[in-house]
């Protein structure tokens, strides 16, 4: 097996053997996170499933089974906080589908769409309570750890439906805001598959900060492909953001230096007619903007991969390597 990682996109590990040893946790990984949800209500099954089913990346898991090669890969609780994590990610899906009115997920009708707002937030307060009964077996400092990445999610919703305080950049504003609201949950998965397997306590320091870097990349990457995807092939329908009005990386560096009239004005708010939102699009995709952030999208990569310096070579390695390059592939 030389390449794993998702279903829908793949990472390429250089080393077969390392290749069958992940796709066997992270198979280990779905067997868990399905049995731990399961209930005796047949709804309940079928609500918290839902995205389950749908698929996803599964790249919280993928990289705590990668930061566990430091150590003991085959330790349970290496499996178990794989899972914790994930469980917490799906969760705030259910949640931000809410609080973004979304219809359609993973390419799967939303929770909410599918059912009502009330179902899709009790869904993923159910997924919270689980998660949070499995980091109890993980032990105190795993739960104030998952505590304080907790306070860091919410933390950087709240602040992200405000927006920026005055004075604030909006570009810091927002580079801050994903690092708490995606960072912060990938961090905590290397820090718990390399402090699970045993790994030295400097690579685990290295395996959280590689996380916070990478996981922040990766959402700036999510956001490029939310322009330049030409279907819906990601999951996620092109132009959400801007249906939304909301402003990610391209749109807050061509707002901050000298945008066309005409992408001003539509970038002025939530854009309700599809014509418009592909006129955006278009022009979005061959701006400044669209540069900087693909500019700013290598730095990050860059300094996740100097992060890699502290850990041994070996297939590990390369294979965090091969994930920091994925992270620029996937939005050309």
């Amino acid at each position: 097996m030389s390449g794993t990682v998702s279903r829908g996109e793949k990472v390429v590990l250089d080393d077969p053997e390392l290749g069958a040893a992940v796709g066997a946790g992270l198979t280990r990984v779905e067997d868990m996170l399905h049995s731990v949800v399961r209930n005796d209500l047949d709804f309940i099954n079928e609500t918290s499933l839902h995205l389950m089913a749908a698929g996803g990346k599964r790249f919280r898991p993928l990289f705590t089974l990668l930061a566990g090669q430091f150590g003991d890969p085959e330790h349970e609780n290496v499996t178990k906080s794989a899972v914790v994590v994930e469980l917490i990610h799906l969760a705030t899906l259910y949640h931000d589908d809410v609080m973004d009115e979304a219809t359609m997920r993973r390419g799967a009708v939303s929770a909410n769409n599918r059912w009502t707002n009330s179902v899709a937030i009790l869904t993923g307060d159910y997924l919270f309570s689980h998660a949070s009964r499995l980091v109890a077996d993980l032990g105190t400092d795993a739960a104030r750890m998952i505590a304080e990445t907790f306070g860091e999610l919410v933390t950087g919703q709240l602040r992200e439906t405000v927006g920026p305080v005055d004075g604030e950049n909006p570009v810091n504003h927002y580079l801050s805001v994903i690092w708490q609201k995606t960072g912060s949950l990938i961090a905590i998965a290397g820090r718990f598959g390399g402090l699970f397997s045993g790994a030295p306590a400097e690579q685990v320091a290295a395996l959280y900060e590689y996380g916070a870097v990478i996981g922040t990349a990766f959402q700036i990457s999510d956001d490029i492909i939310d322009i330049t995807s030409e279907s819906a092939d990601s999951g996620k329908t092109p132009g959400t953001d801007l249906r939304e009005g909301v402003h990610t990386l391209p749109a807050l560096y061509e707002l901050a230096g000298d945008p066309k009239p005409r992408l001003a004005e539509l970038l002025s708010g939530p854009i309700t007619d599809e014509d418009q939102v592909q006129e955006a699009l278009v022009m979005l995709r061959e701006c400044e903007g669209m540069r900087q952030a693909k500019a700013t999208l290598e730095s990050y990569a860059e300094r996740a991969a100097n992060t890699l310096d502290a850990l041994p070579d070996g297939s590990a390695k390369r294979a965090l390597n091969a994930l920091t390059r994925y992270v620029i592939d996937r939005t050309n």
